[in-house]
């Protein structure tokens, strides 16, 4: 939790009268939650992890699948017996 302090005005060391506060508003600190598959117990799970956990290296994502639709059989090419 936190607060947003808005202010308005000329600060004294620039010239001004000073700054008057206009408005607070609280606030929350969220953590940046990003989803990933992650490999746990040999299995592929998805799961929210924060970014500053994923830079450090803590977490083994799942690797990419690389599949790909066979390609249909072309009857022509076949040859006949």
């Amino acid at each position: 939790m936190g607060k947003k302090i808005t202010r308005r005005g000329i600060a004294k060391k620039s010239g001004g009268i000073g700054l008057k506060t206009t408005g607070i508003t609280v606030r929350r600190f969220l953590p940046n939650l990003q989803t990933v598959k992650i490999i746990e117990n040999g299995t592929v799970k998805r799961v929210r992890v924060t970014a500053s956990y994923l830079k450090t290296g803590k977490v083994l994502k799942a690797p990419k699948r690389n599949w790909k639709p066979e390609a249909p059989v072309d009857p022509a090419a076949i040859p006949s017996s």
